[in-house]
């Protein structure tokens, strides 16, 4: 029973979702999509629950917001949507990108990851986005948890030049994020700088261009997360293990949640004329 209600559950999401459907412009479309987005992308929960907090002046995030908040959004003066989801055919980037056009917001998508580190690349392109985005802007993921957390300790780090202490309490508990599942990939990112920089007192973007290894940085996490579970870790990341060690007190909250550099200016109402960006 319980595997024929999965499958079809399945097939009703690949309908839903299918990128050679109707779309936003056809009624029946429009009717696929917004029920996408409300029973698989769980829009529904989100209807007042917003997960939102200020980052710093200027510089808000939350969870995947709605046509609906997107208006508000834009009444409230913001004039810039980041979305750590990528650019795709799917609902929630749709209906987002049709109502930045509609309220004439600009709206900006780089691909982050919950339980991925990102390249360098994507930090690097990242931290160009911030500094190059209009202000006010709100940053966004689907839950606003894990990848809107990572950013905008990012953000902290990158442009307010925040101690990684302070920046990794936006990886917090209070906005549904845990460090002891694989979202603590995102986490282990902060920490491990923090020993390199405690021992070297280089700059976070010094390490990314230099240093970072997304590889490594997992296989220390995972050897880190069987410690913390009781399990006995192999041989792995040892040496990262030992670096560490070194560092007791750095914190414990801190995480990635990003990927290649495939950013997407979805929507810019300065640019009318210029035909929309496509993946």
């Amino acid at each position: 029973m319980f595997r024929r209600l999965k499958t079809l559950h399945k097939r009703l999401e690949a309908r839903l979702s299918d990128p050679a459907g109707p779309g936003l412009d056809a009624p029946e479309g429009r009717r696929r999509h917004l029920l996408h987005f409300q029973l698989f992308d769980h829009a529904f929960l989100r209807v007042l629950w917003t997960n939102a907090a200020k980052v710093a002046d200027g510089v808000y995030r939350s969870n995947q917001p709605s046509p609906a908040r997107m208006k508000r959004l834009k009444a409230r003066g913001i004039h810039t949507v980041l979305s750590l989801r990528g650019d795709n055919p799917l609902s929630f980037n749709l209906l987002e990108r049709e109502a930045a056009t509609r309220e004439g917001i600009t709206l900006v998508s780089i691909r982050l990851y919950a339980k991925r580190l990102p390249s360098a690349e994507t930090l690097i392109e990242l931290e160009r986005l911030f500094r190059t985005l209009g202000k006010p802007f709100l940053l966004h993921c689907k839950s606003g948890s894990d990848r809107a957390g990572f950013a905008s300790a990012l953000y902290l780090m990158m442009i307010e030049n925040r101690p990684v202490a302070e920046a990794a309490r936006q990886l917090d508990w209070r906005f549904l994020h845990l460090k002891t599942t694989p979202t603590g990939v995102l986490d282990h990112f902060f920490r491990v700088y923090d020993a390199a920089h405690k021992q070297t007192g280089i700059s976070l973007m010094d390490w990314v261009r230099t240093e970072y290894d997304p590889k490594a940085v997992t296989r220390s996490f995972k050897a880190w997360l069987a410690a913390r579970k009781g399990i006995p870790a192999p041989g792995v990341a040892a040496a990262a293990e030992a670096v560490l060690a070194s560092a007791p007190d750095a914190p414990a909250n801190t995480r990635p949640d990003l990927a290649g550099p495939d950013v997407k200016v979805e929507a810019d109402p300065e640019a009318e004329d210029r035909p929309e960006d496509r993946p």
